[in-house]
């Protein structure tokens, strides 16, 4: 059990290796799920103005962060399963469960397997199509650039797609400290993370039958996954909120945390 109010540091180990997760504050349990190629760090600035009101609890997936495991094929099936047996773990019975982009369709997918053990689910800039053949094509180019030279060119690329360019100018720390994130990952974790991106099954098809109140949240200049994909969540999952974070690209957690922040604890206090 956690300390309330206390970050703990903690490991578990689900099947074949050890998950890194934080976890903190008292109330109501929410697990986050970062998106790639990042790590639980990314939920930072959501830490001290959340465990007021819930406990937080933030996972590196497996091969990401400190969860290290360079021998097993991810996927999204494989990353859900890990979720629920994390929750076994911690005695958790349902949860809200907040992903972002890849963590995204982590929680589709778990929701969509494991529908009881969710009571809310929280979309963040992400979306319910699998990639298209053009798409699936682009990763794996970038997986075999990757093998070749490393995961620095990726990395820079990257950067440049995913934050509003006010972000890049006014607040350099939170492109630092992605870029760091990101770095810090092994080579493993991108190739492999990357090609459960590219084979994930679209979750579109099952949206009707989330019976749980459902949040959508999306930065307005979100390239990645644009505002569109936002509102056809919103759409096809029925009671669900919208909320338009403006000023935000793909990483709108960090890029506009306070706005992010007050949503989510409005939404999961309602």
């Amino acid at each position: 059990m956690s300390t309330p109010n206390k970050i703990q540091h903690t490991n578990k180990n689900i099947s074949n290796f050890m998950m890194a997760y934080d976890d903190m504050g008292k109330g109501a349990p929410i697990i986050f799920l970062h998106g790639f190629p990042f790590n639980k760090s990314m939920w930072q600035p959501q830490y001290n103005s959340l465990k007021q009101h819930f406990r937080i609890i933030a996972p590196d997936l497996r091969s990401f962060g400190y969860s290290k495991d360079d021998a097993s094929e991810l996927s999204m099936d494989l990353f859900a399963d890990d979720l629920i047996e994390l929750m076994d773990e911690l005695n958790l019975d349902k949860v809200a469960v907040c992903g972002l982009s890849m963590g995204g369709y982590i929680a589709l997918n778990a929701i969509q397997r494991y529908p009881e053990r969710f009571n809310a689910i929280i979309l963040c800039d992400t979306q319910c199509n699998a990639d298209t053949e053009e798409g699936k094509a682009k990763r794996l180019k970038s997986i075999d650039d990757i093998k070749s030279n490393g995961i620095t060119d990726f990395t820079e690329g990257f950067l440049k797609n995913v934050f509003h360019p006010e972000t890049v100018s006014s607040k350099p720390e939170i492109v630092a400290g992605l870029k760091n994130m990101m770095l810090s990952n092994s080579e493993h974790a991108f190739t492999n993370g990357m090609k459960a991106l590219a084979e994930r099954n679209e979750t579109c098809s099952m949206l009707d039958q989330i019976k749980v109140p459902a949040l959508v949240i999306c930065g307005s200049d979100d390239t990645l996954t644009p505002v569109s994909k936002a509102q056809y969540l919103h759409e096809q999952i029925k009671g669900s909120q919208i909320r338009i974070i403006q000023k935000a690209g793909h990483i709108s957690n960090m890029e506009q945390a306070e706005e992010f922040n007050k949503i989510i604890i409005d939404f999961l206090k309602s």
